[in-house]
């Protein structure tokens, strides 16, 4: 009767240990994935500061006499494009989703760069102060974004090795915890743009 006794002590003691450690395995992969999602939104504000200044640079624009029309067309339909792309924390869990995601980006901070370029042939226009404080204010918003993007990465790396380290990646794969996709560098962007400011 005793070691019947030991033996159910045993198994209860043991069983208290791997919920205690289910528990905790599950806790922390959860606080990894907030991470992840806290992460993503801060992305996304900036991306977001990018597009709302993208209007008040194109009406500066606008106002310059003869500014070369398909180089302002290109950046408003690129920022139209970023505006109707559906874009939620769940885009993280499909790379699909996130190439498209980075590719509207993309086409836009390409629009942004020709007009930035095109903006040199106008000392008129580089000239207002209206026209260089959007300039300044863009230049920061493309700093955060490279930030945001990098302390993205970073919380991804992080929560995807926490899923697949053993033996936390049995309770992830029991408990439903999907990789994250990663923002990728964009093709030819090891190339360095020729942008003037």
């Amino acid at each position: 009767m005793k070691g019947f006794l030991i033996g159910i002590g045993v198994v209860v003691a043991l069983g208290v240990i791997l919920v205690g450690y289910y528990m905790g395995a599950y806790n922390g992969l959860v606080g990894k994935q907030e991470a992840v999602n806290s992460s993503w939104a801060q992305v996304q504000t900036q991306y977001q500061r990018r597009a709302d200044l993208v209007p008040q640079l194109v009406a500066t624009v606008k106002g310059v006499a003869n500014f070369e029309k398909d180089t302002l067309t290109a950046v408003v339909e690129a920022r139209a494009k970023v505006g109707t792309m559906q874009v939620t924390k769940d885009t993280v869990n499909d790379p699909e989703a996130m190439k498209k995601f980075e590719a509207v980006q993309g086409q836009l901070t390409g629009a942004l760069s020709r007009l930035m370029v095109v903006v040199e042939k106008y000392p008129e226009l580089k000239a207002t102060s209206n026209f260089s404080e959007l300039q300044s204010q863009l230049e920061g918003t493309e700093n955060r974004i490279a930030v945001a993007r990098r302390d993205f990465n970073a919380t991804v790396q992080e929560y995807n090795v926490g899923i697949r380290t053993m033996p936390t990646s049995i309770i992830a794969n029991m408990s439903g915890f999907k990789e994250k996709a990663y923002f990728e560098a964009a093709t030819g962007s090891e190339k360095a743009p020729e942008v003037k400011f």
